[in-house]
């Protein structure tokens, strides 16, 4: 069985098919780079996607070594400067590509050193997957929340060495990022605020998913804005509710935690290249993510 959060993402998609092959290894290669959509990702709208203009920004390909391994990651930044608020930004399940490439660019052009990090590179290519239950079974489920964790405290120290201004650190994610906005802001001193997109609440522990937000909820080291969609098939409205209650008998950035629940938005509303995008909620939500930031101290 999928897990909520991928069978969400999975409906997403549709219409269309999920069962295009794989991509070829320089299409991988690049879309690790943030260039292309991974195959699991198809079927994209027919209608351009936002593209933002690396004009002056400064990006591309960085590596950082954890644990004996290198982590690829995309980097935008504005062009020579330094002192930058820092902003990781998580990826779907379907990995680094051009849709989370180019957000890294928004954040960029907004200030912010954005650090998009490919936390699946040491289990596998998820550009190489046709199927979602296939791209599931064979790698993601594979990728420890401890291994994730790591991997981004490695982003945030590669990032005080490059430019950025490790005290104000802020961290957003979808989906699958939307679940690790909110661990990783429970698990890291650094992180000043987050932003969780449709990120899965609650869920079965297990080896590699030993805890989920509602578990660390009050644990918070810097207050997360949570955006969903209430016809969101894969996240129902009460675990929204489940998770506001472990909120409140948190830490003071629990507390100060919030949420903002679109009526008529989906799963995956920010993701402007597939049939799921619903352009009011994605812009609204992406001011208030900016404002968020701003209000919390990390910009």
């Amino acid at each position: 069985m999928l897990r909520e959060d991928i069978q969400s993402d999975f409906d997403s998609l549709l219409p269309g098919s999920t069962t295009e092959q794989g991509a070829s290894r320089r299409t991988a290669l690049k879309a690790a780079l943030g260039v292309g959509y991974a195959a699991s990702a198809l079927p994209i709208m027919a209608q351009t996607a936002i593209k933002t203009s690396s004009e002056g920004l400064t990006v591309g390909e960085i590596g950082f070594e954890v644990n004996g391994f290198k982590v690829p990651a995309y980097r935008a930044a504005p062009a020579g400067k330094t002192g930058l608020p820092v902003v990781l930004v998580i990826q779907e399940i379907f990995g680094v590509h051009e849709y989370i490439a180019d957000t890294a660019r928004r954040f960029a052009k907004a200030g912010y050193l954005a650090i998009a990090p490919e936390l699946y590179a040491r289990q596998g290519d998820s550009s190489q997957y046709g199927e979602i239950a296939k791209l599931q079974a064979e790698l993601v489920s594979k990728v420890p929340d401890a291994q994730v964790m790591a991997d981004l405290d490695g982003a945030v120290k590669w990032a005080g060495a490059n430019g950025g201004d490790v005290s104000k650190v802020g961290i957003t994610g979808f989906c699958w990022g939307g679940r690790i906005t909110w661990l990783y802001s429970a698990h890291s001193p650094n992180v000043k605020a987050g932003v969780a997109w449709y990120g899965r609440l609650v869920g079965n522990a297990s080896e590699t998913t030993p805890r989920h937000p509602v578990d660390v909820a009050g644990q918070l080291h810097g207050p997360v804005l949570g955006l969903y969609g209430a016809a969101d098939t894969g996240i129902p409205l009460d675990t929204v509710e489940k998770m506001k209650a472990a909120l409140a008998q948190g830490s003071a950035a629990a507390k100060a935690s919030e949420f903002v629940v679109y009526p008529d938005a989906p799963h995956a509303f920010h993701a402007d290249y597939r049939p799921s995008f619903r352009q009011g909620p994605a812009e609204d939500g992406w001011k208030r993510a900016l404002a968020w930031f701003q209000a919390k101290g990390v910009a």
